[in-house]
């Protein structure tokens, strides 16, 4: 997970809602804050592809200076997690990242997340 946009304070609490979304949908959830080379979509699937199991995966980047958000999933988690109920989460980042609220808007999308992958 790379958060260097976050405090520490802020870093610990992401990772605690990381923690809460991964056991209630039983998929592994990494986020990536930062600057996308080349082709956002590209760039996050190419994260996405290097995770241990990409398949059992939810990659959440976001690049703040370009103000982009993508989401990649993985084949078993898009069983349950659809391309709307991904971009649900896109819309509650969004929401609190143009309120300048980064933090709240990672541990809300990723909530989120959690709340709409479970089985």
């Amino acid at each position: 997970m790379s958060t260097t946009a976050l405090n520490a304070t802020e870093r610990a609490a992401l990772d605690v809602t990381i923690r809460n979304a991964e056991q209630a949908c039983r998929a592994e959830i990494s986020v990536f804050v930062g600057a996308a080379s080349g082709d956002p979509r590209d760039f996050a699937t190419s994260l996405h592809n290097t995770l241990v199991l990409p398949a059992r995966s939810v990659l959440v980047m976001v690049d703040p200076d370009r103000r982009l958000v993508e989401i990649v999933t993985g084949g078993h988690v898009r069983e349950r997690l659809t391309d709307d109920e991904a971009q649900q989460a896109v819309a509650a980042m969004t929401e609190r990242f143009a309120e300048g609220d980064l933090a709240g808007g990672l541990n809300r999308g990723i909530e989120l997340l959690g709340e709409l992958a479970k089985d």
